[in-house]
């Protein structure tokens, strides 16, 4: 049998079960940046709030007229530090402050990737969150052996090339589970 603490979830998904009460995480893909012995940081890939790339980057004083960029999404992307910003993106490149995730997907929080983005320089590929998710060693952990989440190994299709709403229910297809019958399975009191 596997012990849960020498489970590595970096490069996964993390589905939230239908019973997932903290409102943060209901409903909610997060991708797993790192997880190691001192806990886990990952985004929240599937909630977009009501602000786009274009307005975002108008507050830092960065023009952004990239067509297709302008009108994309910031999404929440968990409750701690929710006033910075967090860019997922491939590929990996040369940025100030990253952590690769894995060979061709990284996390980026210095203000040098946005630039590169507004001067048409950046990634191919990104999506920027306000915020992230983190948990304290042993802390995922026991979420897990909880059934708070389903996790799967993360693609970048999902991350990068599906529209907010269809990114759980891919995610739960990789499991082979159709996630609107895990919903309608849900118990009601």
């Amino acid at each position: 049998m596997l012990r849960m603490s020498s489970v590595n979830l970096t490069n996964h998904f993390l589905i939230a079960m239908p019973n997932m009460v903290d409102p943060n995480f209901a409903k909610t893909l997060t991708f797993i940046c790192e997880h190691n012995d001192q806990g886990a940081l990952g985004v929240v890939v599937n909630r977009p709030i009501d602000m786009t790339l274009g307005a975002l980057f108008e507050r830092l004083d960065l023009q952004l007229e990239i067509p297709g960029l302008v009108d994309s999404p910031v999404y929440f992307g968990g409750p701690v530090q929710t006033d910075r910003g967090f860019v997922l993106h491939t590929p990996v490149g040369g940025w100030s402050s990253s952590l690769p995730v894995r060979n061709d997907v990284a996390l980026t929080t210095s203000k040098d990737i946005l630039e590169a983005v507004a001067a048409g320089t950046g990634p191919a590929k990104l999506m920027l969150a306000l915020g992230y998710a983190g948990w304290s060693a042993g802390q995922l952990e026991h979420e897990l052996s909880q059934n708070a989440w389903l996790t799967v190994e993360a693609e970048s299709a999902i991350l990068f090339d599906l529209p907010p709403v269809e990114r759980l229910p891919a995610a739960m297809e990789l499991l082979g589970i159709n996630f609107a019958t895990l919903q309608d399975g849900a118990g009601h009191a």
